[in-house]
């Protein structure tokens, strides 16, 4: 949930496992660090499984990614699935001054890394996009955690479907859904983070997801996830616009349809329904992303979308 501060987390999350839901996923852009949300959690909601989505391939070093996952594989054993993905340009390049080259590769090396790392296994091997030179981990997990790659476009779809155990994705529509799925295949699980706003009031909510869509979509590799999609066109306008400088036209030229497509909104029974439209397009795992509207509190929120209440 973004926007709640850490030390407020424990009384939303105690609650979880009541109101229903399975799973805990944290993220990591500009707010918390991706792991000490979950270790927290682990101990907080012993039933629920946790994961990132997504800790990024560049920010941390091959070692050390592997010894955090570690020590979370060991504090909620059988439960902590770790996810990993390039992240962005701007989180990589621009905030951390890390250059962004070679995604796939560094990816694929990192994945490849990690399972023998995890498995207990001594590293001493040359990637393409780096040398590990004989890591072992004092204490390899007992389980290993399934590892799942952040994929937009066939290329790391198909990478996850041989290598991993599962992709995550983000900002689809159901429909889409169907189309990262014929590039995956039916097998692996699929998640992704589906931001939802439970509120009636549909303005409200478009005016929330236009900053949102604005905020993403213009960053490359969602540009081009969107354009694969087909939404190139419809963003085009927005895209310009922001290049240009103009925030104001780019919000303004981003259709009510592509607002509606990627953001659920309506009452809590329409934002319950909707995510189902997911899970029936192929959507194993919806991660849900909760966007306060309607006059809730993130908490409130959570307990009005709560699968036990529909």
């Amino acid at each position: 949930m973004t926007g709640v501060p850490i030390t407020e987390l424990r009384g939303i999350v105690e609650e979880l496992e009541d109101l229903g839901y399975t799973d805990a996923w944290s993220a990591e852009t500009n707010g918390s660090d991706a792991f000490t949300p979950l270790a927290l959690t682990s101990q907080w909601a012993p039933g629920l499984r946790l994961g990132p989505a997504i800790v990024p391939v560049y920010t941390r070093g091959p070692a050390l990614l592997a010894q955090q996952a570690a020590t979370l594989a060991d504090l909620a054993p059988g439960r902590f699935v770790l996810g990993v993905g390039t992240s962005s340009d701007t989180i990589v390049e621009r905030w951390n001054g890390i250059p962004f080259a070679e995604p796939y590769k560094r990816t694929r090396d990192t994945l490849r890394f990690l399972r023998k790392a995890l498995a207990g296994e001594k590293v001493k091997e040359r990637y393409d996009t780096f040398e590990v030179k004989g890591f072992k981990l004092e204490k390899a997990p007992e389980i290993p955690p399934p590892i799942v790659l952040a994929a937009l476009r066939p290329g790391m779809l198909r990478l996850a479907a041989r290598e991993a155990d599962g992709a995550i994705t983000n900002w689809l529509s159901p429909q889409d859904v169907r189309t990262v799925r014929g590039e995956l295949g039916t097998e692996p699980e699929l998640l992704a983070r589906l931001f939802v706003c439970p509120t009636a009031d549909a303005e409200e909510a478009r005016g929330i997801g236009r900053w949102m869509i604005a905020a993403y979509m213009n960053v490359p590799v969602y540009q081009a996830f969107h354009q694969w999609l087909g939404r190139g066109e419809a963003l085009r306008p927005m895209n310009e616009a922001w290049a240009a400088g103009d925030r104001k036209a780019a919000l303004a030229a981003i259709p009510d349809e592509v607002v509606d497509d990627l953001i659920v909104h309506g009452s809590p029974d329409r934002c319950r329904e909707r995510i189902r439209e997911y899970v029936d397009a192929g959507l194993t795992t919806p991660i849900v992303a909760v966007v306060s509207g309607g006059g809730l509190s993130p908490a409130e929120a959570v307990r009005a979308l709560s699968p036990s209440a529909g």
